[in-house]
């Protein structure tokens, strides 16, 4: 399989994989300067491929080289943080918010 080429549509506030005329993405908010991860959506026609893993990798990787951190509110994404726990160092339990100087 070819790499995945993910599109940052910031008007729609997604990152977005489009493969095969299908859209697969992760919907974002910024707030407070943190990037907050709402909701995964991948075609059933694309599902295995890895697509939504690819989409919060990419997250991830966006809010470090934009130093900021990430509230996870996406069920998907809180799984793959599971498996991701070296991700786990910018991430802001749900629950609390940043304040400066927190990190």
């Amino acid at each position: 399989m070819e790499p995945l080429t993910i599109i940052d549509n910031q008007q729609n506030q997604q990152f977005e994989i489009w493969l095969d005329d299908e859209r697969a993405y992760l919907e974002y908010r910024i707030k407070d300067g943190n990037l907050v991860l709402m909701h995964t959506e991948v075609p059933d026609r694309l599902g295995g491929k890895g697509i939504a893993s690819a989409l919060a990798a990419h997250a991830f990787n966006y809010a470090r080289s934009h130093n900021m951190r990430i509230k996870v509110y996406c069920p998907f994404v809180a799984t793959w943080l599971k498996k991701h726990t070296e991700q786990n160092d910018i991430v802001i339990p749900t629950g609390q918010h940043s304040q400066p100087g927190d990190h």
